[in-house]
């Protein structure tokens, strides 16, 4: 409605409320015209995403509902049978194997987003708090670690938790292990190396939130004599909480499907989901079951960012 009246098309019609005529890039259109214009330009994104996610995604959860042959091949004769296996049932039996390795996975990959998170934090007020010739050039270092392979990254962490390295002699000084042996394999060099491939996914998002911070807010509330915690907690936390959340989104997805840190630095005896999936799909050749742990870590994901996406929408 223009000045009370309906507005006309180039026609010389008044437009109906079904398809009202509004003003898009400067010219007049319609809904509808608009609608069909939007969608053939998002046609080769949407294209892209159904052939390469929606489609592999929908075949992985009708193979999770299949069965294994006897030779490994795939049986599409329908059941609940990887769930029930999954959740501990077998033919000796129940078992809590496959819930502890699930569990482990999740208290892993929390651990590891909590310790990239409290790292990150200190390294991200740093950056934001240079001048600004020097910010890009400390955000490029931190993403070099993308231009190395992770294979290669973990195999340097090896290396540093070698018994010959100071670090594992420190430690066996410490008592914590015994003379003569390494930091690695073990859960705490998992750790290490979980972190350190996701330390980069939590600066980034940081940054920026701390880049616009209102400091006046920081200022106001030391002239209230406000504690350096409160002072935190109420004029900075809530002025960075999404960065915050976009940093535990891309560090939690990652930790909890992730195999090669476990594998090459747990000795390929620290299980986790990731590893649980590979073998699946590997040396056991059993797809469905396979298929099945991935749609039970698909929703255990959605839970997360849905958890997550929660406590952002209550902190704004």
């Amino acid at each position: 409605m223009i000045d009370g009246h309906a507005p006309l098309s180039r026609a010389g019609k008044k437009s109906t409320s079904e398809n009202p005529i509004i003003i898009q890039a400067g010219h007049l259109t319609t809904t509808r015209a608009a609608t069909v214009k939007s969608l053939l330009l998002a046609s080769g994104a949407l294209l892209w995403l159904l052939v390469f996610l929606v489609l592999p995604g929908l075949i992985v959860a009708a193979l999770a509902f299949a069965s294994r042959g006897d030779y490994g091949q795939v049986l599409w004769t329908f059941g609940w049978d990887n769930f029930v296996r999954l959740a501990g049932w077998g033919i000796f039996g129940w078992s809590a194997d496959y819930l502890i390795i699930i569990a482990r996975s999740l208290l892993l990959a929390g651990t590891c987003t909590i310790l990239a998170l409290l790292l990150a934090l200190p390294v991200a007020f740093f950056i934001a708090n240079q001048p600004i010739r020097w910010r890009y050039l400390l955000l490029a270092l931190v993403t070099i670690p993308f231009c190395t392979n992770l294979v290669i990254r973990t195999y340097g962490w090896i290396l540093l938790c070698s018994n010959q390295m100071p670090p594992a002699k420190f430690a066996a000084w410490l008592g914590w292990i015994d003379d003569g042996t390494g930091l690695a394999p073990s859960a705490f060099a998992v750790t290490i190396g979980m972190v350190n491939a996701i330390l980069p996914f939590a600066v980034l998002p940081l940054y920026p939130s701390i880049e616009r911070l209102d400091w006046s807010l920081v200022e106001a509330a030391r002239d209230n004599y406000a504690s350096r915690w409160r002072t935190f907690r109420h004029a900075i936390l809530p002025q960075i909480s999404p960065g915050l959340i976009s940093a535990s989104i891309l560090t939690f997805i990652p930790s909890i499907g992730m195999f090669v840190v476990s594998d090459l630095l747990g000795g390929a005896k620290y299980m986790l989901l990731g590893n649980l999936i590979q073998q699946q799909f590997g040396a056991s050749r059993d797809w469905p079951f396979g298929a099945a742990i991935c749609v039970v870590l698909i929703i255990m994901t959605l839970i997360g960012l849905w958890l997550m996406g929660r406590r952002g929408r209550e902190a704004l």
